[in-house]
């Protein structure tokens, strides 16, 4: 029985090899990261504020990684989910507020 779960990692592992591995692991955690952050939880800030943010964001994006190419645990997969639902949520509350206005 195989116990891993991250298929993406199998497949990057497969087409790409390790040598980027934890380079292309890290770019999409962090694509993911801040989308799902942009979505579901980003208020305006103050420039600095939000760079503090974004800094922290990147900071964070290690620890899912090291997770994601060590354990192989399916952090992107979570994150590529997550910005999904928050993607379909905010469509959806896009859509109910434009016809509360309009009608």
């Amino acid at each position: 029985m195989n116990s891993e779960f991250s298929f993406l990692f199998n497949y990057i592992y497969d087409n790409f090899g390790v040598e980027y591995i934890w380079e292309i692991f890290y770019v999409l955690n962090l694509i993911f990261g801040i989308i799902s952050y942009k979505l579901g939880f980003a208020r305006k800030l103050t420039f600095l504020k939000s760079l503090f943010v974004y800094i922290m964001l990147a900071i964070g994006t290690i620890v899912m990684t090291f997770f994601s190419v060590l354990f192989r645990m399916p952090m992107t997969e979570s994150l590529i989910i997550i910005a999904l639902v928050m993607g379909i949520y905010r469509f959806r509350l896009y859509r109910e507020r434009s016809k509360r206005n309009s009608g």
